[in-house]
């Protein structure tokens, strides 16, 4: 079944980006979010997943737990020269764990915004009429 509400979303902020991630459950809202930051990055669409890797992380607090997410992934795509095309995610208690999936930069890919990190900057993630919001602004 298609969401009827919008899964991504971008608020003013003055000199950074601010992002928003919506979902059924705070792994959908947090796996948006990140879609979001790399939609920054690069044109969404404009890169096809060839490789799949795992990461995991442990936070017990949701909110550092959008940012310790965001960073992750970050500084995978770094480290591996990839950006990353589709992202799940699940928790188990304080433990997140992650598939995700991605391709090594091209030359011919047209490049958006180098993202530095996600911040604690405006960080909110709550549940409102029964959807996730997962929300900070990033260092651009």
């Amino acid at each position: 079944m298609e969401p009827t509400y919008l899964a991504i979303d971008f608020f003013e902020h003055d000199a950074d980006i601010g992002i928003t991630g919506r979902g059924g459950s705070i792994e959908e809202a947090f796996e948006n979010a990140a879609r979001a930051m790399f939609s920054v990055i690069a044109p969404p669409g404009a890169i096809s997943a060839q490789l799949s890797i795992e990461l995991q992380f442990e936070e017990p607090d949701p909110e550092l737990a959008l940012v310790v997410w965001l960073n992750t992934l970050l500084g995978e795509a770094r480290a591996r020269a990839m950006t990353f095309t589709d992202v799940r995610l699940r928790r188990d208690g304080t433990h997140w764990h992650a598939r995700v999936h991605g391709a090594p930069w091209r030359s011919d890919v047209e490049h958006g915004v180098e993202v530095k990190g996600a911040t604690l900057t405006m960080l909110k993630v709550e549940q409102v009429d029964g959807i996730w919001n997962a929300r900070c602004v990033i260092d651009v």
